[in-house]
Order: structure tokens, then sequence, then C-alpha cells
């Protein structure tokens, strides 16, 4: 998995598109991911205290389930680094008692008593976080002024680089995600940063959202420009031009644009506005493509549904894309016939 707001792009080759490879099983262990949430008001429609939960979004679990305490460090033998950048480094560790995996993050730098109480509330919050679609926090560690974040740990990494033609397959981690983004959003947790590179898929198909909680504080207090170009590239219209909203930003919404502009990119192997707008450091042309072109469609080729779909998320006006209770009514991913999450049984 790979660490949360840490740079992801690499170079594309100037004047032509980068396919990328089907997703297939096994996939290769990749990098993981960290951290991004941010409380708000809940979305009207989940305003209403004790109505009805909304479909793909699970009741938390009971407190005392969610604060087991984390093994103790010095337990924790660091088997291979998975990702590293400019914030910190992830590795692979596992329980010397049980064997289990983790996922340990490694945050550079010594920060100041501010940012690690900050820190330390948003990671109490995100181990009450219990959800399919979700990857867990366990805990956090100082060591030598160090912090290090103890996270669920996904053998398939990201789902960065990966194509999906397959829209049976595309379906089932679009339900996926939404449930996760719907679960998120009815706890005031907006995340801000949804990208291929922040969702994570296992060995038996299972995907969850990483990389929410403390990578905004550390891009607030270690790259105040948040100079990332592949956070950018995701960012809804909206968000990157506060004229084209009267200067109002729905956190709810830009994070269904984000999801959208993931799921399209999925399916065409390519970053949807351009493969060379996506994968180089041209701000100017990216931004205008985002703020002023058409959103993106899928070809003709592909299905009624997944067209109607991907057009709920895109919508310039935020107040028209829907929300990710109503997305998962969609036919898109509310078909009969889901596509199963674990590979069939060797026969």
């Amino acid at each position: 998995m790979r660490p949360g707001g840490l740079p992801t792009q690499q170079p594309g080759t100037p004047g032509r598109a980068r396919r990328r490879p089907d997703l297939t099983l096994p996939m290769p262990q990749r990098e993981v991911a960290t951290s991004l949430a941010v409380p708000l008001p809940l979305p009207p429609a989940a305003a209403s205290a004790g109505g009805p939960t909304p479909p793909g979004v699970t009741a938390p679990a009971p407190a005392a389930q969610q604060q087991q305490q984390p093994p103790p460090l010095a337990e924790l033998e660091r088997v291979r680094r998975v990702g590293s950048g400019a914030g910190g480094t992830v590795w692979m560790v596992r329980h010397r008692g049980t064997g289990r995996p983790y996922a340990l993050k490694v945050l550079y730098g010594n920060h100041d008593d501010a940012v690690r109480r900050q820190i330390a509330r948003e990671i109490a919050i995100l181990r009450t976080a219990e959800h399919p679609a979700v990857v867990r926090c366990h805990g956090m560690y100082e060591r030598g002024g160090e912090l290090q974040i103890l996270l669920e740990y996904m053998d398939g990494g990201s789902l960065d680089g990966r194509r999906i033609a397959a829209e049976p397959f595309l379906a089932d981690v679009a339900r996926q995600v939404l449930s996760g983004i719907a679960y998120l959003h009815r706890r005031h947790i907006v995340h801000r940063d949804i990208k291929p590179s922040n969702l994570l898929i296992d060995s038996a198909r299972r995907v969850k959202i990483a990389d929410f909680g403390v990578g905004r504080i550390l891009n607030q207090t270690m790259d105040p420009c948040n100079s990332s170009v592949g956070t950018i590239a995701y960012m809804s219209p909206e968000r990157i031009n506060t004229d084209l909203n009267d200067g109002s930003y729905d956190g709810y919404a830009g994070d269904i644009w984000s999801f959208g502009l993931s799921i399209l990119e999925f399916y065409l192997g390519r970053f949807p506005f351009g493969e060379n707008l996506g994968r180089q450091g041209d701000w100017a042309a990216l931004m205008c493509a985002i703020c002023y072109n058409d959103p993106p469609e899928p070809p003709p080729t592909a299905s009624r549904e997944f067209r109607g779909f991907i057009a709920c998320c895109l919508q310039k006006n935020p107040a028209k894309r829907l929300t990710a209770a109503q997305l998962l009514q969609h036919p898109f991913v509310a078909g009969p016939h889901p596509q199963p999450l674990a590979a069939p049984p060797p026969s």
C-alpha cells in the first residue's frame, strides 16, 4: 500500500498513451497507503438521526470491539519495504507472536506538539472505523521523536496503473468503494483524495479505501502547496476553481467526482482527461481541462448502464452529482448478479 500524500505519478511517454494491463489474479505485491479525513456536517440525505441506514452503510461496531490495543512495537518484525516518498516509508511487518501481517507507516520528520496532538486525535477517530471497504487503522507509536502508524495490510497493493475492462468486475469494485465512501460520509468524514493509488485490493478481490486522516495534517504542515500533480488530477472542478460554484465547496460531492474519475480510468486504462495531462507536471493544462472541458465519458462501446453511472458522478455542477448512497441504487452496481468477490476454488 502506498503512503498517503506521496507522489505516485510516473512520467508518461509524450505523444503516446500508455496502455495499462488488465487486472488479473494473482496480483503482484505493491505499495500500501495511509491517511486523509475531514469531519464535516452530514449530507442532507443522511442528516436525520434515527432514520434507516442507507444501502451500503454499515453501522459502527461497539466501542469495546473497536478499541483493542495494537501489539507492542517491539513485537513487530519488519519484513520488507512496500512504499516510500517525501512524507515517509511504509513497511510490511509481521507480529512475531501470531505471524499476522500489518502495514507500518513511518512518518519522516519531527513534528511539534500541536501536530502530534492533532494526529493522535484523528488516529483515535480512525481506530473506530469498522467497515469491510475501509482499511483498518490499529494505532500509532512514537519512538525517538518518530511517528509510526499501524494499518491493515492488503496483499494486492493499490489499483494504480491497473486496467479493469470487464464491466462485471468493475461494477463490483465500484460497489465496494461506494459502500466505503457512504460509510465515511455517514460518519462525517470526507476523504478529499480518492484516486486509484488510494484504493487497495487483496487476493480475494476485496477492495478497500486507504489514505484518510493523518495525510491532511501532514500536507498542511510539511507541504503547504500540496504539490502532488496526482492529487490535483482527481480534484473536482469547483475545488480547483472556486469561481465555478460561487466559492462553495461540498466535500461529499467532491469525493464522488474523484471516485467517478477513478472508475472511468480503470475502464479506459489511462487518465480520462488525457494520459499526458495526468502523468506530467503541466498544471495549467491539467486544471484547465478539468475546469473548462466537458467531463470525460466512456466510449460508445460501453454499456448504457456504465455510461449513465459515470455521468451521474462526473457532473460539472456538484449539486447534480448523486450521493454515494444514491449511487449504490444505480443499475450498474445494483444488478441482480454481482461478481463474486473471491476467485473460484481450484477444481
